[in-house]
């Protein structure tokens, strides 16, 4: 996290206190694992895969995600900060101990914010997940997902690792509506869902002709918080597009810590209009990678 604060210039913004106090993000994923880093700040967790009512993580892929997104550093010094470490954390549990769910789960998480994410003053929703198949049936997924957008939450979805062809954008990274991130820096070979790889991020147009992803954020090789199962309160590296999508939720977060009232529409035309254009084709990289700095400096003007 280190290497990620200092390729978007986080940690100048961290000294002037933008951190997205006051903000709560809700991450579907595998859970989480109550690491110190976390704090007092996960302020609700469901299990939407075994019922259960203590907090755990059975894979430590959402624990990973969510201490890229507000992880405060505590066991490190700071070293494996997040992105915005004063936010608050709602968990919701999709996925089960494989990292796979179940498309009921998936919705019934979307469904749960619906109904409660005003309680939990819910800003933004964390997807570092998706589904990936070429018919691109999973309608009841991509409605669910619109709804909650329209609700006027940020959604922030992962693009996935299936590239580099044409048309190999996750679902619901596919929805025209939401944002959708791909990895900045997929050109060298990592280790990605248990394979070594590059060149994985997947590439839009989607089934719709829509150019995706939208955004790009570093996504090789980041440290962040495991789940503490064999290795403690301790630090370990992923990649893929999962790493990147919690980067820009944590910088929406970050955002929105500044101005409370900004749309979600709003938070993704600050982000093209911001973003550094990068050269590539707009069905690898979007409008380019994210540029949190001038996204903040926007927001005071």
């Amino acid at each position: 996290m280190k290497k990620v604060r200092q390729i978007l210039n986080i940690d100048s913004l961290h000294k002037n206190n933008i951190m997205g106090e006051n903000v709560t993000v809700a991450v579907l994923d595998t859970g989480i694992y109550n690491h110190p880093d976390f704090g007092e700040r996960i302020i609700k967790y469901k299990d939407f895969v075994n019922g259960k009512t203590a907090i755990y993580d059975d894979e430590g892929h959402g624990t990973h995600v969510t201490g890229i997104l507000a992880g405060d550093g505590k066991m490190s010094n700071g070293f494996f900060k997040g992105i915005a470490p004063k936010s608050d954390i709602v968990s919701l549990k999709v996925l089960d101990k494989r990292g796979i769910g179940k498309e009921d789960n998936v919705i019934s998480g979307i469904w749960w914010i619906i109904d409660n994410g005003k309680k939990y003053n819910i800003k933004v929703v964390n997807i570092s997940f998706g589904t990936f198949n070429k018919e691109g049936n999973n309608k009841k997924l991509i409605e669910a997902v619109e709804l909650l957008w329209d609700m006027g939450y940020v959604i922030i979805a992962a693009a996935g690792n299936n590239g580099p062809e044409y048309g190999t954008v996750s679902i619901p990274g596919s929805s025209k509506k939401i944002i959708t991130v791909g990895a900045l820096d997929d050109n060298i070979k990592m280790i990605v869902n248990g394979r070594i790889t590059k060149n994985y991020s997947g590439r839009g147009p989607t089934k719709e002709c829509v150019q995706k992803p939208d955004i790009l954020a570093p996504a090789n090789g980041i440290y962040s918080c495991s789940n503490g199962i064999k290795s403690g309160y301790s630090y370990v590296p992923k990649s893929g597009t999962s790493m990147a999508t919690p980067i820009v939720s944590g910088v929406i977060c970050m955002i929105l810590g500044i101005n409370k009232e900004m749309s979600n529409i709003q938070c993704k035309k600050l982000i093209r209009n911001t973003a550094i254009d990068l050269k590539m084709e707009g069905n690898r990289q979007g409008w380019g990678k994210i540029n949190p700095e001038k996204m903040v400096n926007f927001c005071k003007k």
